[in-house]
């Protein structure tokens, strides 16, 4: 490490280090530079007089032509300055963006996510580097952080072996990769190269050797390739930039592993480049080189007639010359070299196998023309910020493991993401140590911890947008699902019940199962269980079914008598007429209704809109008749209700009084607790007409904890 500067030579250093700056800049990177200098006074033994690492990080950045706000905020990131003067202090004196940076930075560099195990991960070291980027504000930050992550390699020999092997694996893993995505291809070279160093330090000598052995040969070489290349392009009037393409050892060893190839066996250890004008002179100069030297025809390869399917463009072809050298030569045009070259997502997706996002190819576009136009005004930086993610969270596991959800997702949303039973069974979470509702909203990089119990299930609130439980749609779909599965299993359980008890009550003592499925046009048994229990089958559809012998007359006569007596029907304008009422709509007065005419039955009145109706026969139809509520007598009807709500106790009591009161009849209740205090209240209550019953609902859904009331359909 260098040695600090004394403070009155600052300007000079400035002027050294930063010579594309003018009087005013550099002004403020003098100004950022004092205050380092103060905070190392008070951090640091003076006289140590230690270089600080904001200064080494500035001048990797303008290597990069970077901005003067990055770099001050490059400077300001020190660990030094950190603690020393507030975001408000830094914002007052350098402006609002240098302190959201220096922010941001100072974020990015106490980040402690990553663990060895992700190298074996993919996706979770892909999650990393997408967290990173939208827990930033803005790119520029990723950039400085990158550049201190090259600091810290540059002097990583000086760490212990454990901290060595530490730092260089997640290097490769994340910063690397995060370079390479943002167009910064000499960030990139370097992280792996600096980085391969120490993950595998054997190679990295071997293959560093054997270059350096060569060197001067590979120079002479290349240099005698391009000045006869450059000499036969002028003489074909073809105006062309020409140059020697240097080769990485990180890259070289990666080609080497995966064609299985040793370091001589390469052919691209040798490579030169060459930027034509327009599209034509890229195969006039294929055509030149192809006629001077012997090339190899399986190399040739024509990305331009071609493209790759990331776009990339340009030829490539590997000749040999009079030393019997292979050497490699790309011909494209600007355009396409830029397109290649200054970090759009193209080249990063064919570098990497990603996907295509549009997001991330404004994203990427919008970093290249900051680091080349330092005048590209501040909308270009609006552009910065991490839109790509600005619709993700990334939370972690206690075990380190990140989680990937949308925003405004809660810990109960987390807690089906890791697991759907640990979903069902979630009763509570910690947020960074802190118990929270399940409601809470969550930010990334924030840890959670499920709290579940031994039998928990899903309640019915979770699913009301309204409360807050739950944003993401899977979580939403696995609590439908289980809802679905429970009232599955409970239609199913009523049907057989109803089946076993009517045939007990007609004395039927074995059932043809087969034949009931094949009438009702049904695959399985439980098909049919659920069917019969949710009540898509009804009494007499099922009475039916079986074939039972029709009762005496005497005592079917008896029977609907008695139902006459307690009802006011008037059928085609006739009052007194017999008729019975309909089991599987139960008709109550008020409701338009219309007569079935049944020789074996009599009229059987139902709802005009009775389900059964509906798949009358055009003969059957015929057998339809009028029917309506006549006279002032009160009749009753026994009707089925549901009452869904999330606290049990007293919820029988409760109804029992209000509907007591009403002067209503209960007939009939049933009473299903769940494990969240959660139940389902059936009745059957004998009502009047409909408007007596809408009343009815009406005040029972006023009730404290009353989730939903319904009539049974």
């Amino acid at each position: 490490m260098e040695s600090l500067p004394a403070m009155n030579h600052t300007v000079d250093l400035v002027k050294q280090l930063f010579p594309s700056f003018d009087a005013a800049d550099a002004a403020q990177i003098v100004k950022a530079l004092n205050l380092v200098d103060q905070a190392t006074a008070q951090t640091a033994n003076p006289s140590a007089n230690i270089r600080p690492k904001g200064i080494d990080v500035a001048t990797v950045l303008m290597t990069a032509h970077i901005d003067l706000q990055t770099i001050l905020a490059a400077l300001l990131s020190d660990s030094r300055v950190v603690g020393f003067v507030s975001d408000q202090q830094i914002s007052e004196q350098f402006g609002a963006t240098v302190a959201s940076l220096v922010k941001d930075v100072v974020w990015l560099n106490k980040v402690s996510i990553y663990s060895p195990e992700m190298a074996n991960q993919p996706n979770q070291s892909e999650t990393l580097r997408r967290m990173l980027l939208a827990m930033t504000q803005d790119v520029r930050a990723v950039l400085i952080k990158l550049a201190f992550r090259i600091q810290r390699l540059r002097n990583l020999r000086s760490e212990d072996e454990a901290i060595q092997r530490f730092i260089a694996r997640e290097t490769i893993d994340i910063y690397a990769p995060l370079a390479n995505r943002l167009g910064i291809s000499q960030f990139k070279w370097e992280l792996e190269d600096l980085a391969f160093r120490y993950i595998d330090p054997e190679n990295y000598f071997s293959i560093a050797k054997s270059l350096a052995d060569k060197r001067e040969q590979r120079q002479i070489c290349i240099q005698s390739f391009l000045d006869t290349l450059r000499q036969k392009l002028e003489d074909e009037g073809i105006k062309a930039k020409v140059y020697g393409r240097p080769k990485h050892i990180y890259s070289i060893w990666c080609k080497m592993r995966n064609k299985k190839l040793s370091i001589d066996e390469l052919y691209d250890l040798l490579a030169v480049r060459v930027i034509v004008e327009n599209l034509s002179a890229c195969y006039t100069a294929l055509g030149l080189v192809h006629s001077v030297w012997q090339y190899i025809p399986k190399e040739f390869d024509d990305y331009i007639a071609n493209p790759k399917e990331n776009g990339y463009q340009s030829l490539h072809t590997v000749v040999i010359d009079e030393q019997a050298n292979r050497i490699e030569v790309q011909i494209r045009t600007k355009a396409m070299h830029e397109f290649a070259e200054l970090g759009v997502a193209a080249h990063w997706r064919y570098k990497e196998g990603s996907k295509f996002n549009s997001a991330t190819e404004k994203n990427i576009a919008s970093l290249r023309q900051l680091l080349e136009d330092k005048d590209s005004g501040d909308n270009l930086i609006e552009n910065f910020h991490t839109e790509l993610f600005s619709d993700r969270v990334f939370v972690l596991t206690p075990a380190g493991k990140l989680i990937d959800l949308i925003k405004g997702a809660t810990p109960l949303d987390f807690a089906y993401a890791i697991h759907t039973q640990i979903g069902h069974t979630c009763r509570g979470a910690k947020v960074n140590g802190q118990i929270k509702p399940l409601t809470y909203t969550l930010s990334s990089g924030e840890q959670v911890e499920i709290i579940t119990v031994k039998s928990g299930q899903p309640n019915h609130n979770w699913l009301d947008p309204n409360l807050g439980y739950l944003k993401t749609p899977r979580a939403i779909s696995k609590v439908k699902s289980w809802f679905k599965q429970q009232q599955q299993g409970e239609n199913i359980a009523a049907g057989k019940q109803l089946l076993d008890k009517e045939s007990k009550r007609l004395g039927i003592k074995s059932l043809d199962l087969p034949d009931l499925l094949k009438h009702f046009k049904l695959a399985s048994p439980d098909y049919f269980y659920e069917a019969l229990g949710r009540g898509d089958i009804s009494n007499r559809q099922l009475v039916a079914a079986l074939k039972i012998p029709e009762l005496e007359p005497a005592r079917l006569k008896l029977v609907a008598a008695k139902v006459s007596a307690q009802s006011t029907v008037t059928v085609a304008g006739i009052d007194n007429v017999v008729t019975t009422m309909a089991h599987c709509c139960t008709p109550i007065k008020g409701e338009p209704i219309i007569g079935f005419m049944s020789h074996k039955r009599g009229i059987t009145i139902h709802r005009q809109d009775c389900e059964n109706l509906q798949h009358l026969s055009n003969e059957q139809k015929t057998q339809l008749i009028g029917a309506e509520w006549g006279g002032n007598q009160a009749a009753r009807h026994i009707v089925s209700i549901v009452i869904h709500a999330f606290n049990a106790p007293n919820l029988l009591g409760d109804v029992s009084q209000l509907l007591s009161s009403a002067k209503v009849h209960i007939s009939d209740a049933a009473l299903k607790t769940h494990d969240d205090l959660s139940a389902i209240l059936t009745m059957a209550i004998q009502i009047e007409n409909t408007e007596q019953l809408s009343s009815v609902l009406a005040k029972i859904n006023q009730l404290p904890n009353i989730l939903e009331v319904k009539r049974k359909t």
